[in-house]
């Protein structure tokens, strides 16, 4: 006789969200948005491969993010971005200043989700909210080679 789960697939944990009134709802790609607050994710089925490199332990979650937790701004998951002075929330066609409300949501909410779902919480996500980037304004413009620094005590032709 074959042993039952002690972990739920991913339908019966849509199902575990709902009764935490989550609200659940299809999204592109295959994906499910899950909404509580003002705030979302977007969940798909963890990956499932017997014989191959991907396969999953007895204790692994059934669903992954396919879009972390974030604002819902117009149905979109917004992505939070740090720029090192100020917390953003930036969508494909706004970019707004993240209020304390807010992160205090998508905190809330995605501490709720991982434990519902499963997941693994790490200390450094469990203490605050983390940003999806980290742009601060004073590494900006650094990508690009430097030139080198000229040294005045070396000939610069031949003497």
């Amino acid at each position: 006789m074959t042993r039952k789960s002690r972990h739920p697939d991913f339908d019966q944990t849509l199902e575990l969200l709902r009764s935490h009134s989550f609200a659940v709802a299809p999204y592109s790609a295959g994906g499910t948005l899950v909404s509580k607050n003002g705030v979302g994710a977007v969940l798909a089925p963890a990956p499932k491969v017997k014989d191959g490199a991907l396969e999953a332990a007895e204790d692994a979650s059934p669903a992954v993010f396919a879009v972390g937790p974030g604002a819902l701004i117009r149905g979109e998951v917004a992505r939070l971005v740090d720029r090192g002075y100020q917390k953003f929330i930036k969508t494909s066609q706004y970019e707004l200043p993240a209020s304390a409300s807010q992160l205090q949501a998508i905190h809330a909410f995605s501490d709720e989700l991982k434990q519902l779902v499963g997941s693994i919480n790490l200390y450094n996500q469990a203490l605050g909210t983390t940003s999806d980037r980290y742009l601060y304004d004073r590494l900006q413009g650094r990508e690009g080679e430097q030139p080198k620094a000229t040294r005045p005590w070396e000939l610069a032709g031949e003497h």
